[in-house]
């Protein structure tokens, strides 16, 4: 019986990674680093890598299929594909009907969505809101990224962090209690410059002299961004959570994007969660942007971290810049 107004339950979850795994030592012969730095600063041991045969939406295609196998769902039943991304196939058309192609997904509209590492939360308010309408009775969300192709190898600020691969998640329609309670977004452009890759747009154009200079790779201010994540997370994580009617007391699970080591420690501490409630795999996959909250939420489900009932919170921070919370409470 119903209880109210229909919300988005996840009734399914996929994950992808390439084979190719880049460890530290792997670094230390390309850029003046070494294991015991780049884990001290941010948590990370190795990072998947895609082959230079591999596009982003290998890996989105395979976690799709994954999602949709978990949640019982034929592609053919999917009504809507959202693939958050920074690092599509080309630039025209959307890498979401590329996937929608692949998978056989020929009922479902199709669109990509660029938010940077928060891409996942923002493309889960979307789905919320359509998901809830009766023309959209599956929705298969994706966040998915080959970061590992705009990162300068010869930066070892940069390089260190970046990893590759996908995660997707099938949302579908149910009662309350269970399903997305609540999200909140932000944003600021006024910071963009804080994490950018400056060339390969309609402002500059790709040129010789933009590969002379190296503007097509990811640049960064990571100490600035450093303070204004773990800043940012905490406070729409709470917002959340108030919009929701919980406190930090109800958290079961929390799954932080996977930036950085300190950052997760830092919100984590800052919401008074134990070590146990907070899932982090950052030291496996390194930061994969859009792909990293369904990459790690995929991962604690199949591990049975989640049960039915429990309260997960969500947040992010990335490129904009951009940044938000959800607060779910599990279905499946």
């Amino acid at each position: 019986m119903s209880t109210g107004a229909p919300r988005a339950i996840i009734v399914g979850t996929g994950s992808a990674l390439p084979s190719r795994i880049l460890s530290n030592a792997d670094l230390e012969k390309l850029v003046d680093t070494s294991d015991e730095w780049i884990a001290s600063r941010t948590g990370i041991r190795e990072r998947r890598i895609a082959a230079e045969s591999e596009a982003m939406s290998d890996f989105a295609t395979r976690a799709a299929e994954a999602a949709l196998e978990s949640a019982g769902v034929a592609a053919t039943e999917v009504d809507l594909l959202i693939c958050a991304t920074v690092t599509p196939d080309m630039p025209i058309p959307s890498t979401a009907c590329i996937i929608q192609h692949r998978l056989g997904a020929v009922r479902a509209a199709a669109f990509d969505l660029a938010a940077g590492c928060s891409g996942f939360l923002y493309g889960l308010a979307v789905a919320e809101r359509f998901v809830t309408m009766p023309q959209y009775r599956h929705v298969l969300l994706i966040g998915a990224e080959v970061l590992s192709k705009y990162v300068d190898w010869s930066d070892r600020a940069t390089c260190i962090l970046f990893g590759d691969g996908a995660g997707a998640v099938v949302l579908r329609a149910g009662d309350a209690p269970y399903g997305v309670l609540a999200t909140t977004l932000r944003a600021d452009g006024s910071l963009a410059d804080y994490i950018m890759v400056p060339a390969g747009g309609t402002r500059e154009p790709a040129s010789a002299k933009t590969l002379e200079e190296r503007r097509h790779f990811i640049k960064m201010k990571g100490n600035e961004t450093f303070k204004m994540a773990v800043r940012s997370m905490e406070e729409t994580s709470r917002d959340a959570l108030a919009l929701a009617g919980l406190t930090t007391a109800d958290i079961n699970l929390f799954i932080p994007h996977q930036a950085n080591r300190r950052i997760i420690d830092a919100v984590g501490s800052r919401l008074g969660l134990r070590d146990d409630q907070v899932y982090i795999n950052i030291e496996r996959v390194g930061n994969t942007a859009a792909a990293s909250i369904p990459i790690a939420l995929d991962e604690a489900a199949r591990a049975g971290l989640i049960k039915r009932g429990d309260v997960v919170l969500f947040t992010a921070f990335g490129t904009g810049l951009t940044w938000g919370s959800a607060v779910c409470r599990w279905g499946v």
